[in-house]
Order: structure tokens, then sequence, then C-alpha cells
């Protein structure tokens, strides 16, 4: 019983010697001159020196609304954290001279494994809001998916895009049929290429920290959307309709079975329900219950991915394409150049994160470069007998 005390003690004490980084300290000074001026764009020499700038430079509002998680927020947290977990196996004396992140989503080509989530009100940072995003990822050849939440409307987005420049859009369902199905044309018509349709919000999270700021506590989403009703939704386009918000094996096996193009694994940015699994989690779960679901179907996640070693980690996994939804909102502080920066920093430092890993082609990667044995107790295990 001693033994026990002492231990539960000494965990305490250990547990309480890791306190939570929303930002490392990588010795980036973020503050703001006295006249609200931003610090110089080739200062900012990771991904999350662009938050620190925001919660800083942002009204406490407008930066609580973009970070907010549900509830206590231990979801958000561990979708940051969990990546440490799992630990990369590098190879060593492997040329790696000439490293390509060309990837091909839906048999569209990209310059990157990543891509910009649907992320809404990009107009809390940025005037030109989802303007600047959709011209970055032309101008970079990677993937934005707007969110039907945007500060533009759908067709001013559309009009922005380069000459044949792919964007997908995410969706709600509302509840108003004819909102559903105008939503629906629309984004078709606009010429938008595949529809991210969010199943992860039936109702609104109980998100502790922007309602705090008056923000609404209402959805307008369809709490009766079933698997039923995706198969209307897939008959209503002839665009591929993947579901974003899977989370758990069960869910991917029942999209692969009802023939999804492809599943997105999100918990909405943490913003939900707290404790949730992070999709790297989710994504270990799928792989030790059911690994064919990463042949069977083309796998989308994202959440609190913030370097280049987290996007290997998922890729590795067998996810295809990688999404950042907060960060790029906080580079849009800057505008299309902070979005672009962003872009950049990822491309260079996955190139050299896959060369140290010892990774020639990113094709290659698969388990055997990971290390999550520390977590596979923890997992899920499905009985499929």
């Amino acid at each position: 019983m001693r033994t026990a005390i002492i231990f539960s003690a000494l965990a305490s004490i250990a547990f309480a010697a890791i306190p939570f980084l929303n930002e490392p300290d990588t010795g980036f000074n973020a503050d703001v001159s006295p006249t609200g001026q931003l610090p110089a764009l080739d200062s900012i020499k990771g991904i999350p020196d662009f938050e620190a700038v925001a919660r800083r430079h942002m009204n406490v509002s407008d930066y609580s609304y973009y970070r907010t998680g549900a509830a206590g927020e231990f979801a958000y947290r561990r979708s940051l954290e969990i990546f440490d977990q799992v630990k990369l196996r590098p190879r060593t004396l492997v040329d790696v001279t000439n490293i390509s992140l060309n990837t091909t989503i839906f048999g569209h080509e990209f310059s990157a494994p990543f891509f910009i989530a649907p992320a809404a009100r990009a107009g809390l940072t940025h005037p030109r809001a989802e303007l600047n995003l959709a011209e970055a990822a032309g101008a970079g050849n990677i993937l934005y998916a707007p969110s039907l939440g945007s500060t533009k409307r759908i067709e001013e987005i559309a009009a922005v895009a380069a000459p044949g420049q792919v964007m997908f859009h995410q969706l709600y369902v509302s509840r108003n049929k004819t909102k559903f199905a105008s939503d629906v044309k629309r984004i078709e018509a606009a010429g938008f290429k595949g529809i991210f349709v969010t199943v992860d919000n039936p109702i609104h999270g109980a998100r502790t920290r922007e309602s705090r700021y008056g923000w609404p506590s209402t959805t307008d989403s369809d709490p009766k959307f079933t698997w039923e009703s995706y198969q209307e939704l897939r008959n209503m386009t002839s665009l591929p309709v993947i579901p974003k918000g899977i989370q758990s094996v069960e869910d991917a096996l029942l999209a692969v079975k009802c023939g999804a193009p492809g599943i997105y694994l999100s918990n909405h940015g943490a913003r939900q329900l707290d404790t949730s699994q992070s999709p790297l989690e989710i994504a270990i779960e799928i792989y030790e219950n059911a690994p064919e679901v990463f042949k069977e179907t083309f796998v989308f996640a994202d959440g609190g991915v913030r370097y280049g070693t987290d996007v290997l980690k998922l890729l590795a996994l067998g996810v295809k394409a990688v999404g950042l939804g907060r960060p790029f909102m906080y580079s849009n502080l800057f505008g299309r150049q902070g979005v672009e920066h962003l872009i950049d920093i990822l491309k260079e430092e996955i190139a050299l994160d896959a060369a140290n890993l010892g990774v020639a082609e990113l094709k290659q990667l698969d388990t055997r470069w990971l290390n999550f044995g520390r977590l596979s107790a923890y997992v899920y295990k499905l009985d499929r007998s």
C-alpha cells in the first residue's frame, strides 16, 4: 500500500513537471512593436512562430475563436503533444540527394503531401481572408479546401484560382434541405473538384474558451445525418464526397463498405468532444485493427500538425494527404506572403526530415520507420471474428 502511495506521488510530480507548451521556446521573439506592427516575416522560422505572433497581435476574442478547444481542451493539447510519443527510426548511408514531395490526390498532381484544411472565418486575420489562402495554394501547387463557414463566398474564392488549380470544398449538412442542396450545387458549379462533408459535429461542442467572448453556441448542422444520408448526398453530385471527421476503426470500415472514395481522419480540431482521440491515434487504431483501409480508400488526416516530422509519421501509417488548419489561419496575418512562407517552411522541413530519416522517396514510408509501441497498449482492439 505504501509503495503504491509513493509511486502515485512520484507520478504526480513527474506529470506536473511537464507543462503544456502551446509553442516551444526556440528563441523567437514574437512581441509586436508599440505601433502594433508585425515582426518581419523572415523572422518566422517555424510553423509555431505564426501562432506566437497571432496570440500577441490579434484581439483576444478573435484569437480565442481560432484557438478554442472543447471543454478543458485536453484533446487539443494531446493532439499537439501526441506526436512525440511516436519515435522515428532513421536509416543511414542512403542516397537522399533528390527527394521529391510530389503527391497525387484523386488523380490531381500536387507539389507536396499536405494541404490547407477547412477552417472558418479567415477574415479574422486579414481582410482578403480566404482569397490569400487560395492564391498561395495555387502558387505553391498544394490543395486547399475552404470551409463553408468562410468569410468570402464560394464563388469569390473560386474566382481567384490559378489556371488549372484544383481545390476541394468543405460542406456542412444544413437542417434546411433547400440550403443544403443549394450549397452542393454552388460548390460544383464553382469548379471545386471534391467535397469534404463534415460528419463529426451533429451539434455544437462545449467550447468554453470561445463562448466566453460571445461566439455562437449553436449550429445549423443536421443531427439526423446518417450513413444513409451520406449515400443520398453522393447521389446529389458527380464530385467525390469524402466524410470528414472519421474517429474510429468501425466508422472507417463502414465508410469503405459504403464505397466512400476517401475518408478524412479528424476530431474537428478538438473543438467538438474533449478527450476524443487525436487523428494520429485514430490512424494507429485503424492500422492495428484494419490496415487494409489504407489500401482500399484514400485517407486524409489533420490535427495538431506543426512539423515536417508530424507529416512523415502520418504518411508512414498510411495517410496520403495531411492537413493543417489553425497554422494557416495564423499565417494569414501576414497576407498571402505569410501563407506562402508557411508552405515553403513545411516543404523544406519535410524534405530535410525525410533525408535525415534516410527516406529517398516518400512512397517508401511505412511503419518500419516508426516506433509507436508505447501507444499500442492503449489502442482499442476490435473484435472482427
